[in-house]
């Protein structure tokens, strides 16, 4: 960070436009990832966020993998259903802007600079600054309730416990699934993980479940029991029934949104109305098809990458891809090509844009230790490079590693200006 750069968090001046705001939220970045409530507390008290959320309906949903696919399917069916919605999820992939929706679009740049301006000044004397996340948590409900949203949807960054959106009371959890991932903050075993994730439970709110391992189901059962709420197991939903999200995967995602939203809106609601808003559900980056040859998914982790192995071979059976890959430091990527090598007839390599990005050289290793050292390997240093090289051999093209990659792809074809993310 440059020094003007951080002296601006400190200096308050006039309201910032929409590229100063966030100038000055990626500069909290120096902060880091601070997991505990107080900040996030204090900072929706200052903008007097729980008098505001009386009379609205919040549905928290925590899990590693499938948490952005139920918050699309629940708010597609509130929304249809004539309800206004508020839905706050992370990371983004092209805008900052597509963390908090209402009603379905993206926030104003000008809700983000006035928000954050706000902000600013309430925070600029406090000892602890509040991290980037908590931040755009307190942004997000600022807007939320400036809107009148009548149902608002928070999606945990990490975690769960001591995650940011833990702070704000909830009507229904849902927890999606557990695996391993983050366990520098979260703990190594998926007992410690499921831990962290059933700590969303509260008192007087029921939690929808997924089908988790034995392990994590023990641990959240036990959490629900011992606040004496309700621990729901979803049914599938009938196999006649489309969705607008590909994959097996998205049936229990599907059926997760439709048990959560039927607790906080049942009586706004109809199968008939159900069933049309789950076909007409989108989420970027989740098996989207940029073009007939060319395919973008966010899998980031071993257990993302086997539900993308098995959505491919369900979508084109008998069939490999050229695999454009990009990945982060602290996810094991080894893991990741090991999920995927069965589908995978080549692979090109390029380093994200993110300062944690992994070389070539640390990706390529990856792929032999996940057993792939007959795969054919090329690199390449943009992704506009990376695609036209893997379009021009013919076959499909999957696009998968990294949020990161994800964002920068569909900023490429959307024509955008991709804005650096978290993940």
């Amino acid at each position: 960070m440059t020094v003007d750069r951080a002296f601006a968090l400190y200096v308050i001046g006039p309201a910032l436009n929409y590229q100063e705001s966030l100038d000055w939220l990626y500069g909290t970045q120096t902060f880091g990832i601070k997991l505990g409530l107080e900040n996030t507390t204090r900072l929706l008290d200052c903008l007097s966020i729980p008098p505001g959320i009386e009379g609205k309906k919040i549905i928290h949903v925590a899990g590693t993998n499938g948490k952005g696919s139920v918050c699309a399917f629940s708010e597609r069916i509130l929304r249809d259903a004539g309800l206004r919605t508020g839905l706050f999820t992370s990371p983004h992939l092209v805008t900052y802007r597509e963390r908090i929706r209402v009603n379905g679009g993206v926030v104003s740049e000008t809700a983000v600079a006035e928000g954050l301006s706000e902000i600013r000044e309430i925070v600029s004397t406090w000892e602890f600054h509040p991290t980037f996340f908590e931040i755009s948590l307190g942004l997000a409900m600022q807007i939320f309730c400036r809107e009148n949203c009548e149902v608002i949807i928070l999606e945990t960054g990490m975690g769960g416990r001591l995650d940011a959106t833990n702070a704000v009371p909830s009507d229904v959890s849902i927890i999606t699934s557990i695996s391993l991932d983050h366990q520098q903050w979260l703990g190594e075993t998926i007992r410690e993980i499921a831990s962290e994730k059933a700590g969303i439970l509260k008192p007087n709110t029921p939690v929808v479940i997924g089908n988790l391992l034995p392990e994590a189901r023990d641990v959240v059962g036990r959490k629900a029991l011992s606040l004496g709420i309700p621990c729901i197991e979803v049914h599938p939903i009938p196999e006649e029934w489309e969705l607008g999200l590909a994959g097996p995967h998205q049936r229990e995602n599907a059926a997760l949104a439709v048990e959560a939203v039927c607790r906080v809106a049942g009586d706004r609601l109809t199968e008939q109305g159900i069933r049309r808003s789950l076909a007409d559900t989108f989420w970027p980056g989740r098996f989207q098809r940029l073009a007939d040859d060319l395919i973008l998914d966010g899998a980031h982790n071993p257990d993302a990458a086997e539900v993308l192995r098995r959505t491919w071979e369900e979508c084109y059976p008998g069939e490999k891809a050229r695999l454009v890959f990009g990945a982060v430091a602290s996810k094991d990527v080894a893991g990741i090509f090991k999920a995927l090598l069965p589908v995978i007839e080549s692979v090109i390599l390029i380093p994200v844009k993110s300062e944690r990005r992994l070389s070539l050289d640390e990706m390529s290793a990856a792929l032999i230790d996940a057993g792939g050292t007959g795969i054919p390997v090329d690199t390449a240093t943009t992704v506009h490079e990376a695609i036209e090289q893997s379009r021009r051999l013919g076959g499909k093209t999957l696009v998968a590693g990294s949020l990161f990659l994800v964002g920068e792809t569909l900023g490429l074809f959307r024509g955008e200006s991709f804005e650096i993310s978290l993940q």
